[in-house]
């Protein structure tokens, strides 16, 4: 039996216990706990679906009580923007100012979404027939299952959860097992802003129990994941085996190229956010900067003293600028390919684990030196406070680095060339691209999606989100 205090899962608007609970810890403070989360079971996962089937049709067809609902949570997390940055903070790992920023993102993304519930696209067309009129209206699929990773565990939540809710569709989401707290937080927000029962469940515990369950669910209309390549692509081939829609965001390798005009003082804390903020655990961070020879001297020192002077420490300290890896296996992984790097011929600044004054999983963001791009360090996702520095001839030499990559999610360059500028943003194969600006930090009312092995499906966020939290019918009438 659970203890009182657990954190249940939210099933037909009842708080229900799993068969055991997660201990949730800051990886800033090993010593201290933030709570008991109730570990779900496939009959949960059942019962969550059944709950969304039963729900889903009237909720479909009431757009005012949507638009109501969503508007009422966005106000809702908007005014506890800073006691859910802290929890996020400390869940999580990132800094405070990164948690509330997160949190506000949150609140954006549900008001945004609480006004496209009454701009639902659809078109009226005359037939080439004489006497029949054609609509071709979206309508909601049913109910849609989410898996959400532990990096933002409330922003990529919210910018699921939202269009799905707005386009009138049902849901289940299955956070990650490192990060239920923000989630359960917004599934409390979600209940007290009036979404009826069934209408959102959430099933916290294990992928390969939970979301094994979800992806495997045959009551399901959709799926939409984010998380790591090999899981993105277990998942789309069993979607693809019984015909489920899918969306999945799976990660990135992304460039930053430096041409020798480049305003170093200008685009260096570009640079630095893009690689080292929020501990690197970012599908957008730059984790490889292709620089222009002329300019390579000069970039790598300047970028080894600016990383080198960041301060890692407890995300909830004001002074913090880079908090702790979020596990102890994410920090090992770190670790492995700080070595490997040194294997490969880079040479490496940075990189140790530190010892502060609270035992967490912190370490120094690492600089490869000298890399190149066939190197494994260079084209594999690390997921941690990790960058190499490549040289390049030119331009296009530059260019073809940059896209010589597995991964397609967000690429930039930073030049006070408008002709380089514009050749970038047409020819480099990513589907967000940043002009002296860093490789991450999305607006929320525009799409979000990458390109080869970084994404699948229809894009996230903004008015694209319809495309996949919806279906197409296109009805005729003869008159």
């Amino acid at each position: 039996m659970q203890h009182a205090d657990v954190k249940r899962n939210l099933i037909d608007g009842v708080w229900s216990a799993g068969v055991g609970a997660t201990d949730n810890r800051n990886p800033s403070d090993l010593e201290q706990s933030l709570g008991q989360f109730a570990q779900g079971t496939a009959a949960d996962v059942d019962a969550a679906v059944a709950a969304a089937r039963r729900a889903q049709p009237a909720w479909g067809r009431a757009l005012q009580l949507r638009a109501d609902v969503l508007e009422r949570a966005g106000r809702l997390i908007e005014a506890r923007r800073d006691v859910l940055g802290r929890l996020l903070s400390a869940e999580e790992g990132k800094t405070l100012a990164e948690g509330v920023g997160e949190v506000n993102r949150a609140a954006q993304l549900f008001k945004f979404f609480a006004g496209e519930v009454l701009r639902t696209p659809g078109e009226a067309l005359d037939s080439v027939r004489l006497g029949v009129d054609v609509e071709i209206r979206r309508q909601p699929l049913g109910v849609v299952g989410l898996i959400t990773p532990w990096n933002f565990p409330i922003a990529i939540p919210a910018w699921k959860i939202a269009p799905a809710l707005a386009y009138g569709n049902a849901v289940v989401i299955k956070p990650a097992d490192l990060t239920p707290a923000s989630v359960h937080a917004l599934a409390e927000i979600l209940v007290e802003a009036g979404v009826p029962a069934g209408v959102f469940n959430l099933v916290m515990g294990r992928g390969r129990v939970v979301g094994e369950a979800l992806v495997d669910h045959p009551g399901l209309s959709a799926l939409s994941f984010t998380g790591s390549v090999d899981v993105g692509r277990g998942l789309i081939a069993k979607a693809a085996a019984r015909q489920l829609k899918v969306q999945a965001e799976m990660g990135g390798k992304n460039p930053m190229i430096i041409l020798n005009d480049a305003d170093l003082d200008a685009v260096l804390p570009q640079c630095v956010n893009a690689a080292f903020y929020s501990t690197g655990q970012r599908c957008t961070a730059a984790s490889r900067f292709i620089v222009e020879r002329g300019i390579l001297a000069q970039f790598t020192e300047r970028m080894t003293q600016a990383m080198q002077a960041l301060r890692v420490g407890h995300a909830l300290e004001s002074a913090t600028q880079i908090g702790p890896v979020v596990s102890e296996a994410q920090l090992a992984n770190n670790q492995r390919y700080v070595d490997l790097a040194r294997q490969e011929g880079a040479t490496v600044v940075g990189g140790e684990r530190l010892e502060l004054a609270t035992r967490g999983y912190y370490m120094r963001p690492a600089l490869f030196l000298e890399a190149t791009n066939t190197m494994r360090t260079s084209r594999e996702e690390i997921f941690g406070p990790c960058a190499s520095v490549i040289a390049a001839d030119d331009f296009e030499h530059a260019l073809a680095l940059a896209n010589d990559t597995a991964f397609g999610l967000s690429a930039g360059i930073c030049t006070r060339s408008l002709k380089y500028a514009r050749e970038f943003t047409h020819r480099a194969e990513a589907g967000l691209v940043m002009v002296n600006l860093a490789t991450a930090g999305v607006d929320y009312h525009v799409p979000f999606g990458g390109r080869k092995g970084s994404s699948y499906g229809a894009r996230e966020q903004g008015r694209y989100a319809v495309e996949f939290y919806t279906t197409v019918k296109t009805a005729y009438t003869a008159y």
